[in-house]
């Protein structure tokens, strides 16, 4: 049987997604679904698929309906439910104040991995993607890395943190071009993360400016991720002994500029722009 479905396109810094609002809860998508949608020759194409439902009519998150009317229903391409995605919250975010689901400059949005707090910014949408933590900070600690992510010049130390999604920097030396790594297939982390990770692959520029490629899990290299140039950040910083700065991060991605910037109490915030392209009916 075949259904029609109305959708919004958008993307942050070319992240890109397919927006299905379910405003009453009773049109949940599948992940064959997900997978058909996302498909770029045969489907609208996008890195992920968001559906925007409220928060009450999701068992899973409906003790943060308190807090946030709406839930990002997040899922990758290949059709996985995902914790959060920053590019993706500020995208979810421009389709609500558009939409007139919510009409303040300041408001909360229900996720996978908690509530987070948006604020537009002129041309702006931050979002307080909540805490963040290195994955095994006494080995970090110990050895300034905790894993070995294999690359085609060769293995390099990895640092692993958790910003709700599970994520591995690499710093690049100096004999390795950003620009030219093959990403085709996921890098190969040592050891194997238990639940799979995002690869971000950094070039410092100068203090508080980084470039980054990142390779995500469940979708492959996409053109910017948001909790991963968070993630890159916080790394770099971390790296850099910087363990107090208020400094705002430049994170250069291939799809354009986010900034990032660490708040108290291992909180970090994510910063950028966001557009809504299309819109239309699709048929699944």
């Amino acid at each position: 049987m075949t259904t029609t479905r109305a959708f919004t396109k958008g993307h942050g810094t070319e992240n890109d997604f397919v927006l299905l609002p379910d405003l009453d809860g009773t049109a949940d998508v599948t992940a064959d679904q997900v997978r058909h949608i996302a498909d770029r020759r045969a489907g609208i194409g996008g890195d992920g698929v968001i559906r925007v439902v409220p928060t009450s009519a999701v068992p899973e998150v409906a003790d943060q309906a308190d807090r946030a009317r709406w839930f990002m229903d997040y899922r990758n391409a290949d059709g996985s439910a995902v914790e959060m995605c920053g590019n993706g919250a500020r995208v979810f975010a421009a389709y609500l104040r558009r939409e007139g689901l919510e009409e303040a400059d300041t408001f909360h949005i229900a996720t996978r991995s908690g509530v987070k707090a948006v604020r537009f910014d002129g041309d702006r949408i931050a979002v307080n993607l909540g805490s963040y933590r290195l994955l095994d900070s006494d080995t970090a600690e110990a050895n300034g890395s905790d894993c070995m992510v294999n690359l085609p010049d060769g293995p390099l130390p990895g640092l692993s943190l958790e910003l709700g999604n599970p994520h591995t920097v690499v710093a690049l030396p100096d004999y390795v071009v950003l620009e030219s790594l093959d990403l085709t297939t996921a890098p190969e982390v040592s050891p194997v993360p238990s639940d799979g990770t995002n690869v971000e692959l950094v070039r410092p520029i100068s203090a508080g400016h980084i470039a980054m490629r990142v390779h995500e899990r469940g979708v492959g290299e996409t053109r910017s991720c948001g909790t991963g140039a968070a993630a890159a950040a916080l790394a770099t910083r971390w790296w850099a002994g910087e363990v107090s700065d208020d400094r705002v991060w430049q994170v250069d991605v291939p799809g354009g500029t986010v900034w990032v910037r660490a708040l108290p109490a291992s909180e970090v915030e994510l910063s950028g722009p966001a557009a809504l392209v299309a819109d239309g009916i699709l048929t699944l």
